[in-house]
Order: structure tokens, then C-alpha cells, then sequence
């Protein structure tokens, strides 16, 4: 079970949100990414907030700087659709890429980037909103913009594609502190045979033993609880180990 930090970027800036709206600005994002992994995180994802908009990735310099002084898996979404834009971002320090908006409007992006670079290295990235009871629609655009596209059936056909990992972020608890939407973990892990990243939601490490445990994730995504230091990675790697989950041993 992979710890994960989640670094959503706008512009210069970390920032953070609730329900992916209200942007709150954090500070250096390059600062907040060496001492997570100095502290032991597994991996970092980081995110353009506002790419889409702007239909470019703007987070070439950051991750040129941050692979320089990090040793671990960095995945980064946002504004990717084509090769060529995965391509930069590989070429500067990306161990994988997620996309989100570019596979819901061109699916076969997902064919194309998987061929080239390997499924593993392609991370499908929902954002859902549930719409009923046990019904979530996938929604773009950093939680914006509306698609039609129920998530479990969009989970089989992205993976179907290439997609050789999810990440799941639930629209409703992100920001929130008040776990995560287990359900809807539970539905797209049974769903799909590639490994779930569970976002939107950590207030405390229990909830990803719940995650875990009950829902079937095979990592969580942390930003607000670590950027605001409410538990350091020590504190979320122990609860782990003594709930048996199996984690990565780290020493500083």
C-alpha cells in the first residue's frame, strides 16, 4: 500500500481547495515535494489545477527542479493531450502521466500513450461526483465541467485502453477532512484489475485503513492533512504497520 502526496499546482504555486474550488494558495511546491520525500512518501502526483483552461501544462520547470532532488515515482497530470505534450514531461523528470479531460474527449489518447510509453506509466484520473445513490458521473476540467460518462463503466473502458493504474478522486469529499467515498472506491476497484489511487477526503489515518481494508485502494492521496502538518508521514506510516497493512519500511 502506497502513501502518496498530492501536490495541486496553479501557476508558481501549491495550492489547495475544497471540492477542487476556492483555491487556497500554499506556497513553493518544490519545498513541500523535497520534505515530503525526505519524510518518506512512496510517490508524488502533481497536478496543473488550471491546465485545461489553458490548454498547456505549465508544470515543465517545476518537475525539471523537483527530479533533480527526488528519488521516487512522480506522476503529472493536467493539460496532456498528446504524445508529444507526455513526451515533455517525461523528458523532464515525469515517471508517469495522468490524464483526465484529453482521454474523455479523445479515448484513444489513452491506445496511443500506453503503446508508446507503457501501460504503467499511464494513470487514468477520475474526478467524480455522485449523482445518485451508488451513481457517480465523471466530470473535467478540475471538477467543472460535466460528461454524461457514469464512472464505473468509463473505469473498465479507460483501463480496457491502457490505463494501467486509476486515480480517484471524489469531488465531493475533496477538501473536506471527512474520509474518503468508500463506496465508490469499492465499486471501481471490483471494476477494474489495474491498481486505485483513493483521493479527496484523508482527515486522519484511519481513513486509509478504511480505504484499504475495506474498499480495495492500493494507495491514498494526501495533500491538505500534510501540507498542513495536522500528521506527519511517520504518524500515517505506524497507524499503517499496526493495522497489518503492508507499507514501505522507512527510516529516516
Amino acid at each position: 500500500m502506497r502513501i502518496i502526496g498530492r501536490l495541486d499546482i496553479k501557476g508558481p504555486n501549491l495550492i489547495k481547495g475544497i471540492n477542487l474550488e476556492g483555491l487556497r494558495v500554499i506556497g513553493n511546491p518544490n519545498k513541500y515535494a523535497i520534505k515530503y520525500f525526505q519524510d518518506g512518501v512512496d510517490e508524488l502526483i502533481f497536478i496543473d489545477a488550471v491546465a485545461s483552461l489553458y490548454n498547456r501544462n505549465n508544470l515543465l520547470n517545476i518537475i525539471k527542479l523537483a527530479s533533480k532532488d527526488i528519488f521516487i515515482p512522480i506522476t503529472v497530470g493536467g493539460g496532456i493531450r498528446s504524445v508529444d505534450d507526455a513526451q515533455k514531461l517525461f523528458t523532464s523528470g515525469a515517471d508517469k502521466i495522468s490524464i483526465n479531460t484529453a482521454a474523455v474527449n479523445k479515448p484513444d489518447l489513452i491506445l496511443e500513450l500506453s503503446r508508446k510509453f507503457g501501460s504503467q506509466a499511464v494513470v487514468l484520473s477520475i474526478e467524480a461526483k455522485q449523482i445518485a445513490k451508488s451513481k457517480w458521473e465523471v466530470f473535467t476540467n478540475n471538477g467543472r465541467e460535466q460528461t454524461g460518462l457514469d464512472v464505473i463503466e468509463w473505469s473498465k473502458i479507460g483501463t480496457d485502453k491502457g490505463a494501467g493504474e486509476i486515480f480517484l478522486t471524489s469531488v465531493d469529499m475533496e477538501g473536506t477532512r471527512r474520509g474518503f467515498d468508500y463506496e465508490l472506491i469499492k465499486k471501481v476497484s471490483e471494476a477494474t484489475k489495474v491498481p486505485v489511487i483513493a483521493s479527496g477526503g484523508f482527515g486522519k489515518p484511519t481513513d486509509m485503513i478504511q480505504a484499504t481494508k475495506y474498499a480495495g485502494a492500493d494507495a491514498v492521496a494526501i495533500a491538505d492533512c500534510l501540507h498542513y502538518n495536522r500528521y506527519s508521514l511517520r504518524e500515517i506510516r505506524e497507524e499503517a504497520i499496526n493495522a497489518k497493512l503492508k507499507v514501505r519500511k522507512f527510516s529516516q
